[in-house]
């Protein structure tokens, strides 16, 4: 399987395995192999990245989240807590996926409910972040 090179200073050892013509990625957070899936692909360079650059705990990163959004259920992709506080909410898109003010909106909707101090929004090339602050979005050029 060919897997595009993300944007990240960094590179992690992923365990990735192939049963007959799929493969799938080891999730160190949830403690399972995953479908490897473009958006994966993404969110586990996340992870990683959080978990060995920042030395996050496993504990303080949350996967796929139930969110309920205007009547529907949403999932977000990771949040990162502290003391079990929101910190910064990570949403992931595959790499062919375009960031858009329409995409930022999706995360920004989710953070409404969610109430991140910041807000994370990558296809894995791009990375866009804002930090919420007195009511509105300021964003900032990549600070981790």
């Amino acid at each position: 399987m060919q897997l595009p090179e993300l944007n990240f200073e960094d590179t992690f050892d992923f365990q990735i395995k192939r049963d007959k013509d799929k493969f799938f990625i080891y999730d160190l957070v949830r403690k399972n192999w995953l479908l490897l899936t473009p958006e994966e692909w993404v969110r586990q360079h996340w992870v990683h990245y959080f978990h060995r650059k920042k030395g996050r705990n496993l504990s303080s990163l949350i996967l796929e989240k139930k969110l309920e959004l205007n009547g529907t259920t949403k999932r977000i992709d990771l949040l990162v807590t502290e003391k079990t506080e929101p910190k910064i909410l990570v949403e992931c898109k595959a790499p062919q996926i375009k960031i858009t003010e329409k995409t930022f909106e999706q995360i920004a909707r989710y953070n409404s409910i969610i109430g991140a101090e910041e807000i994370i929004l990558s296809n894995g090339l791009q990375h866009v972040f804002a930090k919420f602050s007195e009511n509105r979005y300021v964003f900032s050029p990549f600070a981790y």
